[in-house]
Order: structure tokens, then sequence, then C-alpha cells
């Protein structure tokens, strides 16, 4: 039986020999390539891999190939013509979020009468019409008729525990406490002031003047300031610097100035005392120094610090106003005109539900990883 075996391995055709050795070939490519994804998916699960592997990707970023340098002279002056081309893009771009900014003027105009409504129900100074408070609940969130009795008799009971509340009570506070970017910049001695806030408007710059806008706090009559009304105003600036016409993305804010709080004697939560003991070198004496510093509050918020004409910052100041124009930004585009869904949680939950999206997305793909390794016949967990 060897023998036979042995003949037909000398009469094997030449070109099945080769056939033999191609497909030896191609399985021990395939054995190096699942070894390589193998450790391509090992160093992927690795933070020190991942974080050397991104700064290298930073240092590349944007970084020249070597071929503009390589054209022709006459080539170089055409490219030079298109970057001329693209100037004047910058300039349209910049022409376009002017005239975004004036329908956004036009349309705050019709929205207002609807915020001032929200505001006036808010502090009671309109009880809505039972039309008006009709809602519609969704499948979801209907509920079955022994839970909607047990809701109603709870309601009842905390009627009669309490007297009838005025307005919508606490709204703007809640708003503040349930949004994190603003919620990061209360405290505790913060709340009892912002219970008096009613109402948060945004006003835009007249026709002709610099592009700004100015959110507009409205108080009512407290115990901690005489103000009935604390601004922010942010001045911005669409056009392309001339230095630089292509770093170009819209428009930006370029300074933010805020407002002096007459606060009442005693009540300035921005600021606080201190007492700190000092011991004389000589006679040994020790006295109680009082000192009067910074406190944190969100009502720091109303003095950003200045930016200076040649526009230089330190570190501290730049993380500061940076942090600023994003807080600036998204109470003027998403807490104002929503705020009741920010009050009810439904903008959060939104936000929440894009989360989850992205991470269920992620878990897919790390599960499909981990089946494509249990499928591997070469794949050891030890590695």
């Amino acid at each position: 039986m060897s023998d036979i075996d042995n003949k037909d391995q000398t009469e094997m055709d030449p070109a099945d020999m080769e056939d033999v050795e191609e497909v030896e070939e191609e399985e021990t490519g395939e054995n190096e390539n699942s070894k390589a994804r193998q450790l391509t998916v090992q160093m992927m699960q690795n933070p020190q891999i991942l974080a050397a592997l991104q700064e290298r990707l930073d240092g590349l970023n944007g970084s020249p190939s070597g071929y503009m340098e390589s054209l022709p002279k006459v080539v170089k002056r055409r490219v030079n013509a298109l970057k001329n081309l693209q100037v004047k893009c910058a300039h349209i771009e910049a022409k376009f979020y002017e005239e975004v900014h004036e329908l956004e003027r036009k349309y705050a105009a019709l929205y207002q009468p609807l915020f001032d409504k929200r505001s006036d129900i808010v502090r009671a100074a309109y009880e809505p019409t039972d039309e008006e408070c009709e809602w519609k609940v969704d499948e979801e969130e209907e509920l079955t008729e022994e839970m909607k009795e047990k809701a109603k008799l709870e309601e009842e009971k905390k009627d009669e525990e309490k007297e009838d509340p005025k307005g919508i009570p606490e709204f703007w506070l809640t708003v503040f406490k349930n949004v994190d970017l603003l919620s990061d910049m209360l405290q505790e001695h913060d709340e009892p002031i912002l219970t008096h806030l009613q109402d948060i408007k945004v006003k835009f710059s007249d026709p002709g003047q610099p592009m700004s806008f100015t959110l507009e706090f409205y108080f009512e009559p407290n115990e901690f300031f005489t103000n009935t009304v604390l601004t922010k105003t942010y001045k911005m600036r669409s056009e392309p610097d001339e230095s630089d016409p292509f770093s170009f993305d819209g428009p930006e804010i370029m300074s933010c100035t805020g407002c002096t709080i007459d606060w009442t004697k005693g009540k300035n939560v921005t600021l606080k005392t201190i007492k700190k003991k000092q011991k004389h070198k000589g006679r040994g004496t020790v006295r109680t120094v009082t000192k009067t510093v910074p406190n944190d509050s969100f009502f720091n918020f109303f003095s950003p610090p200045e930016v200076p004409e040649n526009g230089e910052l330190d570190e501290d100041s730049e993380a500061i106003l940076a942090a600023d124009f994003e807080i600036g930004h998204f109470i003027r585009e998403r807490i104002v005109p929503r705020a009741i869904l920010y009050f009810t949680g439904e903008a959060i939950e939104d936000d929440d539900d894009e989360y989850d999206e992205e991470g269920e997305e992620a878990d897919d793909e790390e599960g499909e990883e981990e089946a494509d390794e249990e499928n591997d016949p070469d794949y050891d967990p030890k590695v």
C-alpha cells in the first residue's frame, strides 16, 4: 500500500504539485492574517497603545505630503488662483451667516409673544384655560384606569396638604438643575436666589450694528439684590481673519460683558469671609485676620474675565471664557427656546437616547469582534 502511495506521489503531475504548493502557501497566509488580526485586536484594547497612536495621528494630521513642493511652477500658479477663489468663498459664507443672523432676529420677534405667555404662566400672571391645558398623551404614556385613579387620589391629597401653588414654582431652577452644563455651575447657596428667576430672554443686536446677542435674566423682587434684570452680552464676528482666511468656520464669539449685581449687604454669594490665624515671629503672639475671598457661584457668570485689546489671555482666563461662550450659546440655542422640555426632562431623555444608540452600535461592534475571535480556530484567549 505504501508502494502504491509512493508511486502515486512520484508520478504526480508537476502542475498538480504546483497547485499543492499554492494551497499550502494560501493556508499559511491565512494563518498569518488571522494572527495579525488577533494582534491588532489586542493592541486596540490597550489604552496606552491607543493613546500613543492618537498622539502620533495628531502629529500627522495636516502634515504636508511634499506633493505641493514637487509641482511645477506653472501648476503652483494655478493653485494660488484656487486659493484666491477660496478666500472669496469665505467672504460669501460670512455674508450668508450675517443673513442668518437677520433671520434669527426676524423669527425671534415671532417667537417672543409665545415666550411672554410662557413667562406669564410660570409666574402666575396668567391662568391657562382648560382648552390650553389639554395634552394628547402618547400611547406609551397612557395609564390604566387603576393607575389614573391612584394618581388622582394622590394629587387630591397633596392639594389638601398644602396651599394651591401659584404658577409653576422653581421653573427655571429646575431647568438649570436638569442640565449638566448648568447644574455644574450651581452651588447650594445659589438655589434660593434662582427660585426668584422668572424669565430668560434673548435680544439680538439691531440691524446695521455689529453682530451680538444679550441674555436677559428677569428676577422678581428679592432679599438678595436690587436688580430686576441681570444681563450678559456676547459680541460676535462673522468675517474671515485677513491673516488666516481659511480658518473661518462661521460666526465666533469674540468677547462677553456681564453686569454689576447690586447685592444686599451680607447677601453676596460670590464672596466669602474666611478667618486666618497669624503668629508674630518675634513676640509669638497669635492674631486672627478676617479676609474676603472669591466664592464659587453661578452668579460669577455675570463677571467674566475681560479680554484685553491685544486679545492675549492667560490659560486660566482662556479656559473660563471658552466655557462661558459654550454656556451662553447653549442658553441661547437650546434652553430659552425649549425650556419646558428641559423642565420636564424630555429634552434630556432625547439627548440620552442619542448616546444610547451610539453605545449600542459600539456594543454590537464589540460583540462581532468577540464572535470572530470565538470562530477563529487559531484564537487563544490566554494571549
